[in-house]
């Protein structure tokens, strides 16, 4: 028997904010290619990334109602999801020392039983202020940015770091829940949006 929704990611974060909103799910993570598209944008990476997650997890619960989603942050022409290693997470952290940059999370609903899915992106505005190489050092060894778009936790260390924001926080954790919530009502009432 599936369960009513299903996650279809392996984040704590996402997992704790779907919480907050009261429904029943499970967590069952999709393991896709994440490597962008040459001259892909990183909105539509979000956006496509967040759909491939709710289509390929569908497979596996086609009786439940599946939620995708996938954070990239940008700046300056560059995008930035998760880090390969230290050295990426402190090279990221240099790039976004003292700029303002962008946070884009896709979030896709797919019911698989009735072929129907819809999808939309969120975006939020960070800027940090100048971060020394020490800083950078000693919070990438705190093993915090590793699993994180942008190498960084707004909601952790890092917030310490945000000197201005625009948009909602939860786009930046990594699921907007006013966007999930209404893609949720559409996906149970068979509306289109």
């Amino acid at each position: 028997m599936d369960a009513a929704y299903v996650l279809a990611s392996q984040s704590p974060r996402r997992v704790q904010l779907l919480k907050q909103m009261g429904v029943e799910f499970v967590a069952d993570p999709a393991q896709t290619d994440e490597t962008p598209r040459d001259g892909e944008r990183p909105d539509c990476l979000a956006r496509r990334l967040a759909v491939t997650k709710a289509i390929v997890v569908g497979r596996r619960h086609p009786g439940s109602l599946i939620i995708g989603a996938d954070t990239v942050v940008a700046e300056g022409g560059q995008w930035y999801g998760k880090p390969k290693n230290d050295q990426n997470a402190r090279e990221i952290l240099r790039h976004l020392s003292g700029q303002r940059h962008q946070v884009y999370t896709g979030v896709a609903v797919w019911d698989p039983a009735r072929g129907w899915g819809s999808t939309s992106i969120a975006v939020a505005h960070v800027t940090f202020r100048p971060l020394s190489a020490l800083e950078i050092a000693d919070y990438v060894q705190s093993g915090e940015p590793l699993d994180k778009a942008g190498a960084y936790a707004i909601q952790g260390r890092a917030g310490q770091w945000v000197v201005a924001f625009e948009g909602n926080l939860e786009t930046v954790i990594g699921l907007p829940l006013d966007v999930l919530q209404k893609l949720l009502s559409y996906g149970n009432s068979g509306r289109r949006p």
